[in-house]
């Protein structure tokens, strides 16, 4: 993994870059965009954690996290994992997404967490090969019609 990529904070430097970053257009069904990801940490402040993906000073992407909530009341055990995973068109594969829920998975750790949950949109354009060869099992549950998977972090 290159020693150049890195995680940022949204600021106002960075916010128009960061709701102007666009997945590949066959994908944006299966993510919502930036903008609905920021306005949804604004209103669950303290359980979101936005931030850019940076490869020097390029942002190549966008995730959100969550930590220690208490999402679990539909059965589902959400208490930290990966909320949203946006790499930018022209830049997947080359490891953006591994670096990103590599860089989740060592802040659950960090806060003494053991499990990275997270959802996809289910289907043969969706994500679940990325997740499924990243480690993560699919629980045989579905949230808000998305297929979800756990990663134990042993």
């Amino acid at each position: 993994m290159p020693f150049s990529l890195r995680l940022r904070e949204i600021t106002p430097d960075n916010f128009e870059t960061a709701i102007n970053l666009r997945v590949r257009p066959d994908q944006e069904h299966a993510v919502a965009p930036v903008v609905k990801s920021l306005a949804e940490a604004y209103v669950h402040p303290g359980i979101a954690w936005p931030r850019l993906i940076s490869d020097d000073d390029e942002v190549v992407g966008f995730l959100m996290a969550f930590f220690d909530s208490d999402w679990s009341g539909k059965g589902i055990d959400f208490r930290s994992g990966l909320w949203r995973l946006n790499i930018a068109d022209g830049k997947q594969g080359r490891g953006y997404g591994r670096f990103a829920v590599e860089s989740v998975a060592a802040e659950i750790r960090r806060r003494g967490g053991t499990r990275l949950t997270t959802s996809w949109v289910p289907g043969a354009d969706g994500p679940a090969g990325f997740y499924l060869a990243l480690g993560f099992r699919q629980t045989g549950e579905i949230s808000e019609g998305e297929t979800v998977g756990v990663l134990e972090l042993d």
